[in-house]
């Protein structure tokens, strides 16, 4: 550790009320390791809160934090830390308190839902940014111009946005390596059983063929094709001419792999998508149900409350 940058960097991270302690601890901790195994300090931490009072995690637990300061304070980075539901994340001294980092030549990072704020304070404009993949409908839905990379994390210039869980690990590996080499970060990250350092774009799910047990490269297609075309889905012959075989081969296909339709699982997937947008977007019903590819709010409400046993309004009125 002799010949490298021993100044302090001043480390920020806002906590959103019902932010995962998770995100918070794989980001805050590595730092931690630094000051540990280099015997001094190199990061020193700022935590804030919107109020500036003690902010609670989605698991209950209480982080002291100090108030959002009126200016940047010189701090190197900064980290908004969000989860919950993005419909209401409504801060307008977060946003203010970032721009004013921003200014003042820190760089800007998001985790989680983070991202989404630094969208609203404008601060993603022509930057490749990621978010956690739950998170992604509601932004690419209230933010039409900005489009997330499904990526564990992206540096873009002065940037910084990571998708959460265990990826802002990954996220400080490549951080702390930047500063003091790959052999100091690897001493970090075995400080924490963590081996297995997964790169940038390393996707945030298990894949398909994963989430569904499948190993059938036409029907993956498929199913790949049906979550693109959520707003616009194909018919089954349009869907059948896409994957070069029969309807009736395909109808076949999610018989015997899925043990359901083709219908039935499209449907399923416009649904679940639908109730993303309900729990976290400012979206109108109307505007979700066109949005999830129903011809009118009326038959969507019915199938939604056919398949999640509630309507989209109940829904929509307890989030």
């Amino acid at each position: 550790m002799t010949d490298i940058d021993n100044t302090i960097q001043d480390i920020g991270f806002i906590l959103v009320p019902g932010f995962a302690l998770m995100c918070f601890a794989s980001a805050v901790e590595p730092l931690r390791a630094v000051n540990l195994l280099a015997g001094r300090e190199l990061y020193r931490v700022h935590i804030y809160s919107p109020d500036g009072n003690m902010v609670r995690s989605s698991s209950g637990a209480l982080v002291p934090a100090q108030p959002l300061p009126a200016r940047g304070e010189r701090l190197h980075s900064v980290f908004v830390v969000a989860g919950g539901h993005p419909s209401g994340w409504h801060w307008p001294n977060i946003y203010a308190s970032l721009r004013a980092f921003e200014r003042e030549g820190a760089r800007i990072g998001g985790i989680s839902g983070g991202p989404y704020l630094l969208a609203a304070a404008g601060l993603l404009d022509a930057h490749r940014f990621t978010i956690h993949w739950e998170h992604a409908p509601a932004l690419i839905e209230d933010f039409p111009g900005l489009k997330p990379e499904q990526a564990r994390y992206i540096f873009d210039r002065n940037r910084l946005t990571c998708g959460g869980g265990v990826a802002p690990l990954d996220m400080m590996h490549a951080l702390i390596a930047a500063r003091f080499g790959p052999a100091f970060a690897t001493r970090v990250s075995d400080w924490y059983l963590h081996t297995q350092v997964g790169s940038a774009a390393e996707p945030q799910r298990a894949s398909l063929a994963e989430r569904h047990g499948l190993h059938h490269p036409a029907l993956l297609a498929v199913l790949e094709k049906m979550e693109a075309t959520i707003e616009q889905p194909l018919d089954r012959d349009a869907m059948a001419r896409f994957a070069g075989m029969t309807p009736r081969h395909l109808d076949r296909l999610f018989a015997g792999h899925l043990n359901s339709t083709f219908t039935l699982e499209y449907r399923r997937l416009r649904l679940e998508h639908a109730r993303k947008l309900l729990q976290q977007s400012a979206l109108s019903v109307s505007e979700i149900a066109f949005a999830c590819g129903f011809a009118s709010p009326g038959h969507f409400a019915r199938r939604y409350r056919e398949h999640f046993g509630m309507t989209p309004r109940s829904v929509r009125k307890a989030h």
